[in-house]
């Protein structure tokens, strides 16, 4: 058992700090229905059923501290595993602190950064990876991000690896058993329906590390730069996407010399666009200073938006400044400003695929910039049922296990001895089962939920 499983029982504020209408205690451990009985004595606390509600009156030596409602969960039917109660008292910070300190004096002690999720984990209520998501649960703040953590803390990212845990350990222990046959020459496990489950499981496996890029993006925001040349109008269109006035808008050029950025939601998306310096070779060290700022967002962008003025950009400076955009190997668009101020820009333009053409001063085209921001990150497979990787540690652990397969796979065609290829497998095994935490080591867990918040 993990030295991290404590006997203790634990106590934190459940709901943000400062003032509100009510603040939620929890709870969680063996001594948590005696310590009820000592702070509200008017109830017996261990006699009452689970999953029920109760009113009454919590004292300090005889003297009323509130009238709070207490919810209780008893083991193992609780968030734990262990019994757990959720006091809600009145949102005062002075009551609050003034009943956990009652509670602390009772027996209990301070909860940990994340350590009711962690019992949570440690008494087996749900694996590592759903553990995970409860954190990104929390701080999801669109619609696509929530509806990825839900479907992770309800197990179906950690039901796929699973599986593919289980099929191999499948074929494992056949490789395991023809060691202790080594002298006798035997062959359990068939090689050719080894190497067709390695490849069944790598294609998967290649599958979930590909999604990290569109998962990554949905739990973290699109940074998505907005760059051209000075006056092609990238603070009017920052300013007509946002809808306010966030960028100083002037005709005289190399105004913005600074990044500005803002966050809005398409679709559920969270995109932060990033206004920047105009990209023009400049004397003014304070702009030159923008503008190396923009080139070196550029590098950092998972999108870019380049914007020209349709009527004054030539077709020379449009082929060099996107020969530029294709060496940064990011995904950008084209898009054609000043839309509505020429009516040769089409024809001017016209050996070039791809052009957005828009008036961002009259919001033309703003809609079909939107459509085709979201399908450059591929937002129709939000739609469907793929699983997507959000989590930097379990893309690690899918590359690393992508890794020993690749080894596995390469063994079995130079005929490499079994206790060669088992290690191999091992390694695949041990980090498929690093991901739901099958196998983990205490210091990888204690630093795992140390991210979370206080009371979660």
């Amino acid at each position: 058992m993990s030295k991290l499983i404590s006997q203790d029982t634990i106590v934190a504020i459940a709901t943000p700090q400062g003032q509100g209408a009510i603040g939620v205690i929890r709870l969680s451990g063996d001594q948590t229905f005696n310590i009820l009985k000592e702070i509200a004595p008017s109830k017996n606390w261990h006699e009452l059923a689970s999953h029920t509600i109760h009113l009454a009156h919590i004292k300090r030596e005889g003297i009323l501290l509130d009238e709070a409602l207490f919810a209780l969960f008893k083991n193992p039917r609780s968030y734990t595993g262990e019994d757990v109660a959720e006091i809600s008292c009145h949102g005062s910070p002075f009551i609050l602190q003034q009943v956990v300190q009652l509670i602390l004096e009772k027996g209990a002690r301070l909860a940990k950064a994340g350590e009711f999720t962690q019992r949570a984990f440690l008494r087996g209520r749900m694996d590592l990876a759903q553990a995970e998501a409860v954190a990104d649960l929390i701080a999801s703040e669109t619609e696509a991000s929530h509806r990825i953590a839900m479907n992770q803390m309800r197990g179906g990212f950690s039901n796929e690896i699973k599986e593919l845990r289980v099929q191999l350990i499948n074929f494992a222990s056949l490789i395991e058993l023809e060691l202790d046959f080594s002298e006798e020459d035997v062959e359990f496990a068939n090689r050719d329906q080894l190497r067709a489950l390695i490849n069944s499981i790598r294609l998967t496996i290649e599958q979930l590390i590909k999604s990290f890029d569109l998962g990554h993006v949905i739990k973290n925001g699109v940074p998505t730069v907005i760059v051209g040349k000075p006056n092609a109008g990238k603070s009017t269109l920052l300013n007509k996407l946002l809808h306010e006035e966030k960028a100083i808008v002037s005709e005289i050029p190399g105004t913005t010399r600074d990044l500005i950025e803002d966050e809005m939601t398409l679709d559920g998306i969270a995109f932060r666009f990033i206004d920047t310096a105009g990209l023009r070779e400049t004397v003014d060290k304070v702009e030159a200073i923008g503008v190396q700022r923009t080139r070196d967002k550029m590098k950092q962008a998972s999108l870019i938006i380049y914007l020209f003025d349709v009527t004054t950009t030539k077709e020379k400076e449009l082929i060099a400044d996107l020969e530029e955009l294709k060496g940064l190997d990011t995904p950008y668009l084209v898009v054609g400003n000043k839309a509505d101020t020429s009516e040769k820009y089409a024809e001017k333009f016209n050996n070039f695929n791809g052009i957005l053409f828009i008036s961002a001063k009259q919001e033309l085209g703003l809609e079909e910039l939107k459509n085709r921001l979201l399908n450059m990150v591929n937002y129709e497979k939000l739609g469907s049922n793929q699983t997507l990787v959000t989590n930097a540690r379990h893309y690690e652990c899918l590359v690393n296990t992508r890794t020993a397969l690749i080894g596995a796979s390469k063994g079995m065609d130079e005929q490499i001895s079994g206790d060669l290829l088992a290690q191999d497998i091992r390694q695949a095994l041990f980090h498929l089962g690093s991901i739901t935490g099958e196998v983990s080591a205490d210091d990888l867990l204690g630093n795992i939920f140390s991210k979370f918040c206080i009371g979660k």
